[in-house]
C-alpha cells in the first residue's frame, strides 16, 4: 500500500442545470501534470484513492467528481434517498459527460499549461469515448480501463456477474480476484448494482453505444483491461484498440491486457502494476 502523502480536497461546482456537482482533489505542492479520473456506474471517486495517491506521488494533481445521481452528488441530488443512488436526474447522460468537460475546464484553471490527462473507466471511459466522437476534445493523453468497443455484439449489458457468481454471494464477484473488493463494494452505501438500463433509462442507455470517429486533435490512447472482464475484456479491447488506429486515425494506441483480471484494473490483486504500468505510460508519453 503506497504512503497517504496527499491530502484530498472534498470540493462542489454548480452546472447550468443548477445540480451540485461533488468533486475531490489530490495534488503535489508544484504538479507537473493533470489527470481526471471518471468512474463508473453504481460507484463513486473515493474508490480511486489509492490511485489519486500514487498518481500525487509522481508529480500530478488529481481531479474526480461523483458523476450525476453518484455519490456525494447524488446523495445531494436525492435528498439523502440511497434507493435512488445511480439514476442520473435532470440532464441525463448529457449532462453528466458536459459535467466531465466541466470539471477539466475548472482543473486547467487552477493549473494553466499543464500537461492533461484523461482516464476513464468504465462508464466513465463509455463518456470519454463519446466525448471523443462529439468534436474537438481538451485532453493531451487518454485512458480508456474495464472498456470495450460500445457495439451489442462487443459490448455484454446483461447480468456482469453472470460468469463468476459460483466465487461468491455479494453478486460483485465480477470486479476482482479480491473477495475483499466485492465484499467492500456491497457494504458500501454509495454503490448499487450496474444496471444501466434501470439506473439510465432506455434512451440514456442507447447513448452508451457507438464506435470511435476521427479524433481531434489526435493523442495517445491507453487501453487497459482484464482478460476476465465480462463487460468486453480482450477481444472487444482489441478490437476498440483497432477501430482508434483506423477509424479513429490514432497513431499511439496502446493496448495491456492483464491476465485473469476482472473488471476494475485498479482493485485487481495486481493493482500496484497497474498503477506503475500507468504512471509509465503517462510519464513517457508526456514528459519524454
Amino acid at each position: 500500500m503506497p504512503k497517504i502523502t496527499a491530502e484530498r480536497q472534498h470540493r462542489t461546482f454548480t452546472d447550468t442545470h443548477g445540480v451540485s456537482v461533488h468533486f475531490y482533489v489530490w495534488a503535489p505542492g508544484k504538479p507537473k501534470g493533470i489527470v481526471q479520473i471518471a468512474h463508473g456506474v453504481g460507484e463513486h471517486a473515493l474508490r480511486y484513492e489509492l490511485l489519486a495517491q500514487d498518481l500525487v506521488a509522481a508529480g500530478y494533481a488529481v481531479y474526480a467528481d461523483d458523476h450525476r445521481g453518484h455519490g456525494a452528488t447524488g446523495v445531494e441530488y436525492w435528498k439523502g434517498d440511497l434507493s435512488k443512488i445511480g439514476k442520473l436526474g435532470v440532464g441525463g447522460l448529457r449532462a453528466t459527460q458536459q459535467n466531465l468537460l466541466d470539471l477539466t475546464e475548472l482543473a486547467k484553471a487552477e493549473y494553466p499549461g499543464l500537461p492533461f490527462t484523461m482516464l476513464g473507466h468504465s462508464w466513465g471511459s463509455l463518456m470519454v469515448q463519446n466525448l471523443l466522437n462529439a468534436g474537438e476534445h481538451p485532453w493531451n493523453a487518454v485512458v480508456l480501463t474495464g472498456t470495450a468497443l460500445r457495439t451489442p455484439m462487443d459490448m455484454y449489458g446483461g447480468d456482469l456477474n453472470h460468469r463468476h457468481k459460483h466465487l461468491g454471494t455479494t453478486g460483485a464477484e465480477w470486479l476482482s480476484r479480491d473477495p475483499a473488493v466485492s465484499a467492500a463494494f456491497v457494504a458500501d452505501p454509495l454503490t448499487t448494482d450496474a444496471k444501466v438500463l434501470q439506473l439510465f433509462g432506455l434512451a440514456d442507455g442507447l447513448r452508451l453505444f457507438g464506435t470511435p470517429k476521427r479524433v481531434q486533435p489526435p493523442v495517445p490512447l491507453l487501453i487497459m483491461v482484464g482478460d476476465d472482464d465480462p463487460l468486453g475484456g480482450e477481444k472487444s479491447a482489441k478490437k476498440l484498440a483497432d477501430a482508434y488506429l483506423k477509424r479513429g486515425a490514432l497513431s499511439d494506441v496502446e493496448l495491456i491486457v492483464y491476465p485473469g483480471a476482472r473488471h476494475e484494473v485498479f482493485n485487481e490483486t495486481n493493482q500496484a502494476e497497474v498503477r506503475s504500468d500507468l504512471i509509465a505510460w503517462i510519464n513517457d508519453r508526456l514528459f519524454a
